[in-house]
């Protein structure tokens, strides 16, 4: 019975740590009460989360975050604390605060398979609820799918120009637990092989990776000694740090020298090399692999650490630096130099009892102007070869015909166009039903298995899409239907 109480009580706190109901701007729950009070919350709506640019710069962004914002929403419910801190507020009625103690989502939620690519412009979460959920939900679904999707893009670049073989080394970095945990896991949705944060690849059965710090190395009376002792206490794995001293003079002499003890003795390990964290990564590389390789030991490995970022990799690549692992902290975890995804949610159609109405949001600014109605995403490919020739928008009633010609035009240039002859593209939706009537209808993948996925979704792109500089653009295209609607609603909210 005791036991039973004990996991009773374990669960219950389960459900309030994982419960984010509060993770939540203001405006939305004033929102709610007006909606609440005006008889309005059960109208039913549409609303889109989608990008407005690739961060960086980039040709692609990766979506992520998925499995965490489906666990939000099961456990979206406002507890007593939540309602009496409401109440001590003297902002919120009565029945108000009694209609949120049976608040929960009824809705659909249709999103992008997790470790796709996407592009600015199109959707990639659709949520069809009653008007009161699907407002409240915005700040937690910007709030986790925009952290993941950014760090999940930035280790895709950073993989690309590594070539693979990026360890995520950015726990101590990260702006918080969660960015850290979750920043790893979206890290190796982008491509990364391993972490060194534990949590994460306990709970995400991930690969962790480490070595030691130059600590290990200076709380030793020498070099020599702290290898030795190192080495010993791994017998299948034994990776040294040569850069506490002195790199070439006393660093690498003493690891081939532990090699060679380990050799001798007949266990040299099966996996073994050295660590650099400091200097010229080209040049100190490039010594290292010859004075491993010079000693017998051509299969050692050489990881290097230390402000890595796409571009840096890039050119120590281009110096000819030999290295074999990268790993990257800093710049990956907090994706530095574009530290934020600009992910918005905006209402598509909505329904007052007269049908469901397409709605478009008006900006001076060209590039905020959103595209109106329930809409479904194609991906179109090339059947010759499999690779990604556009994303094509049209509206929810319209089905793609691949038996039939098919053309496509700029929607921001028209007269910009691809012809497309019929069985020579294929064509596929990319939003897939994660929610039906308030029920999470899927099961997220193991991190490895979407991790796959995102590998194969970037194999798809030329690699015109994916340097990272100047990338070209995929085509985002609308339907004819969906562009006449558009400029329609345009023009008629111009000259009422």
């Amino acid at each position: 019975m005791y036991k039973m109480e004990l996991l009773a009580i374990y669960h219950e706190r389960m459900i309030i740590l994982n419960n984010l109901t509060m993770l939540t701007d203001f405006y939305q729950i004033t929102m709610m009460q007006g909606y609440f009070l005006s008889g309005r919350s059960e109208d039913p709506s549409v609303f889109e989360m989608f990008i407005r640019q690739n961060p960086d710069g980039g040709g692609f962004s990766v979506f992520a975050g998925l499995e965490q914002f489906a666990e939000y929403i099961e456990n979206l419910r406002f507890n007593e604390a939540d309602i009496a801190y409401l109440r001590g507020l003297g902002l919120f009625d009565e029945r108000f605060l009694e209609y949120l103690r049976g608040f929960k989502f009824t809705g659909d939620i249709y999103a992008m398979r997790e470790g796709s690519v996407f592009f600015p412009h199109e959707p990639v979460v659709v949520v069809k609820a009653p008007m009161a959920q699907a407002n409240f939900i915005e700040t937690a679904l910007l709030n986790i799918l925009n952290h993941q999707s950014l760090i999940a893009t930035k280790a895709a670049r950073v993989n690309y120009a590594a070539g693979g073989n990026v360890l995520e080394f950015g726990a101590r970095r990260a702006q918080g637990p969660d960015a850290a945990v979750y920043g790893a896991r979206a890290a190796v949705i982008g491509g990364c092989v391993a972490t060194s944060n534990v949590i994460c690849a306990k709970e995400f059965d991930v690969a962790p990776r480490g070595t030691h710090s130059h600590s290990w190395v200076m709380s030793f009376d020498s070099e020599l000694e702290a290898f030795r002792a190192y080495s010993d206490a791994f017998e299948d794995k034994c990776v040294l740090l040569v850069d506490t001293y002195d790199t070439i003079l006393s660093g690498m002499p003493n690891a081939v020298t532990v090699f060679n003890e380990r050799r001798k003795a007949g266990n040299l390990p099966p996996n073994y090399g050295i660590r650099l964290d400091s200097g010229d990564f080209a040049y100190l590389s490039k010594v290292a692999r010859k004075m491993l390789d010079d000693a017998g030991f051509e299969d050692a490995y050489i990881t290097i650490t230390g402000d890595l970022d796409e571009y840096l990799i890039q050119e120590l690549k281009l110096q000819g630096a030999r290295v074999d692992y990268w790993g990257v902290g800093t710049r990956l975890i907090t994706s530095k130099d574009a530290p934020s995804m600009g992910g918005v949610y905006k209402l598509a159609a909505f329904d007052q009892g007269g049908g469901m109405l397409p709605k478009i949001k008006l900006s001076e600014n060209p590039e905020k102007v959103t595209t109106p109605g329930v809409k479904k995403l194609w991906r179109i490919y090339d059947t010759k070869n499999g690779m990604m020739k556009a994303d094509y928008i049209t509206l929810e009633h319209e089905e793609m015909d691949t038996g039939a010609d098919l053309t496509l035009f700029d929607p921001k240039a028209p007269w910009k166009k691809m012809h497309l002859k019929a069985f020579e593209y294929t064509a596929r939706q990319m939003l897939e039903p994660i929610f039906k009537d308030g029920v999470k209808v899927f099961e997220s993948p193991p991190v490895a298995d979407i991790a796959k996925y995102c590998a194969k979704e970037q194999a798809t792109l030329w690699e015109e899409y994916r340097r990272l500089v100047n990338p070209h653009i995929m085509p985002v295209d609308l339907s004819q239907k969906l562009y006449d609607l558009k400029q329609q609603m345009i023009w008629d909210a111009r000259h009422p």
